[in-house]
């Protein structure tokens, strides 16, 4: 369970974050949709322990994140919208290392390590150095890294950008079967068609706070949007994007 109170994060006068407050149960995939620029990184750095907000509280399955900062971490898994591995360390190496970061008793990370290699087709290149990977491939061992703790909550930054067909599907079944055992995920992406696929409630957040919140169908009938329709239609009217940012004219293309 995630409980967010009153978030606010400032960047000198700038507000990033306004008072966010959500509450996400366990078993439950939120999707967190936004412009760019509209918070949704921020907010998620925040919940990881990354950085630290100007207000408000963060809870992870009750540990309060401020509070008990050591605590809380060990509970999330997190996924960012850009793999930071090192380099020079292979698959295997990262995940060993990983272990040892969350406190894993060795015999068992290596085993979990194995386990999750297998997952992500990542067996037959496991001793090879990381800069050789493709952004895919980094992108898969990111999110082996994320689960090798068997964490209880996880924190995915657009999950699919890189991965090929087959690795898009394998990560939306890992995180429905996630959320089946009990867990919870905050789910941010650009891609409404998945948010409309995996999930059960969605937030929008628009100029760093929130402007919209409930299931797609609550949110298409709080527009006026027919049901079924598409999910897309009802976020560029609560962002004020329906019109073209610009005006092609006449230009060829």
């Amino acid at each position: 369970m995630i409980e967010i109170r009153n978030l606010t994060k400032r960047f000198g006068s700038y507000t990033a974050v306004a008072d966010l407050s959500l509450e996400i149960p366990d078993g439950e995939i939120f999707g967190f949709l936004g412009p760019n620029g509209a918070g949704k990184t921020t907010t998620i750095k925040i919940m990881a322990g990354l950085m630290r907000p100007n207000a408000g509280l963060v809870r992870i399955e009750g540990v309060d994140l401020m509070a008990d900062p050591r605590r809380a971490k060990e509970l999330v898994g997190y996924v960012p919208d850009r793999p930071f591995l090192y380099d020079k360390l292979s698959a295997r190496e990262t995940l060993s290392f990983t272990a040892g970061l969350f406190g894993v008793e060795p015999a068992r990370g290596r085993e979990r390590a194995e386990e999750l290699l297998a997952l992500f087709a990542l067996l037959p290149w496991a001793d090879e150095l990381v800069e050789s990977y493709s952004h895919g491939m980094k992108q898969r061992l990111t999110l082996a890294c994320a689960l090798l703790h068997r964490p209880r909550v996880l924190l995915v930054d657009e999950p699919m950008v890189g991965l090929d067909p087959r690795g898009a599907l394998l990560v939306k079944e890992l995180l429905r079967r996630f959320a089946a055992g009990g867990g919870t995920v905050f789910l941010s992406t650009h891609s409404l068609e998945v948010a409309e696929e995996l999930c059960q409630r969605v937030g929008i957040l628009h100029q760093g706070r929130l402007c919209a919140l409930g299931t797609p169908e609550e949110l298409r009938r709080s527009v006026g949007t027919e049901a079924g329709g598409r999910l897309a239609e009802v976020f560029l009217r609560l962002t004020g994007g329906a019109e073209m940012p610009g005006n092609l004219g006449d230009l060829a293309l």
